[in-house]
């Protein structure tokens, strides 16, 4: 894992304090919120494989959301009781970043979970660059 001095020199401030710190970003201001390219979303802090943007779809809400991970094994899954809310918040299996929270009010034909991501959690690979980038093993997601 990173060290914060580390993590604070490459990170944006609004990077840091969303993995770091717990913050959300405001809504319909992230950067992947209205995206639909091709390709995996990872962790900024550690490169870990996290999101396809074949699971990705609009709910609405403001913020990146997903039907699923691309392996559950890349995500943990904490109860959250901040703010006077019950939720559950979703951090990166290594890095342990915050990413967001997972919701059961998805697309109940894709299993019924909306994982809302914070954009500032998340580093996009388009489908194209995945090889390049050592992401070769996803690039089966978008074969034709």
């Amino acid at each position: 894992m990173a060290d914060k001095k580390d993590l604070k020199q490459r990170l944006t401030p609004e990077q840091y304090a969303v993995t770091q710190h717990a913050a959300t970003e405001a809504p319909f201001s992230g950067q992947y919120d209205d995206f639909y390219q091709d390709g995996i979303y990872v962790d900024v802090v550690s490169g870990e494989p996290l999101f396809s943007s074949a699971d990705k779809y609009d709910a609405g809400c403001g913020w990146p959301s997903f039907t699923k991970p691309i392996d559950s094994s890349q995500v943990t899954k904490n109860l959250d009781l901040s703010h006077g809310m019950i939720r559950e918040e979703v951090l990166s299996n290594h890095a342990q970043s915050h990413l967001g929270h997972v919701f059961p009010d998805g697309p109940k034909d894709a299993g019924g979970q909306r994982y809302c991501i914070n954009s500032a959690a998340l580093k996009f690979i388009p489908a194209d660059q995945l090889a390049a980038q050592g992401y070769e093993k996803y690039a089966a997601l978008f074969k034709k």
